[in-house]
């Protein structure tokens, strides 16, 4: 798969282009995630990003396809965060709770992820899906692996990586978005003391 970006009509972008693509998609999260898709428009994006109307057609077709565009951004970036804190750790387990500090941690950058998310489940349920499905396959194939090396029990890699992302999506959503924009260590300690149990590692 190639890593070129490329702007509408498959044009290879410039590095100028690629950060001024960048910018509508950084004005398109705010924007969307203050009005909502609806009431969103490529005018109110374009202010947001400081950029002319004529330029949002040499990146994206239609509001529709940069709200496509930037949920699979924001997917990405997800899987990045909590694939870099979740390396750090020594074992699995340790992996697994650092994976949700990285999640937490753009969760709290990114207020407005939680409601981009579900507005996706109606304006493009085909994306929507493809963001879980994308965190869920990373996420089974690493478990799979943990059952592999020992450091998990004879769980179901697949289900246990699906009930695992809606621990911490609730979690994000009571403490991130409902509460004060941060997890606080006891909470943290307890997702610690609940990942061992799910993955049941041999004594």
């Amino acid at each position: 798969m190639s890593d070129v970006i490329t702007g509408v009509g498959g044009r290879a972008l410039s590095p100028k282009g690629v950060e001024t693509r960048q910018r509508l998609l950084d004005a398109a999260e705010r924007v969307f995630g203050e009005l909502g898709f609806y009431d969103a428009s490529i005018v109110k994006i374009t202010e947001a990003a400081g950029v002319g109307q004529g330029t949002f057609y040499l990146y994206f077709s239609s509001k529709k396809e940069i709200f496509d565009e930037l949920v699979r951004d924001l997917n990405s970036r997800i899987r990045h965060a909590m694939k870099v804190e979740s390396s750090k750790g020594k074992d699995r387990i340790e992996a697994e709770l650092l994976g949700f500090r990285g999640y937490f941690e753009f969760t709290a950058a990114h207020p407005d992820l939680y409601s981009i998310i579900r507005q996706s489940a109606f304006v493009s349920p085909e994306t929507f899906l493809y963001h879980y499905e994308r965190i869920w396959a990373g996420y089974a194939r690493a478990l799979r692996d943990a059952v592999a090396t020992g450091e998990a029990g004879a769980i179901d890699p697949d289900v246990t990586a699906w009930a695992l992302m809606a621990i911490g999506e609730m979690v994000g959503m009571r403490w991130i978005v409902w509460g004060d924009g941060d997890v606080p260590e006891n909470v943290l300690e307890e997702l610690g003391r609940i990942i061992r149990r799910v993955l049941d590692p041999p004594s």
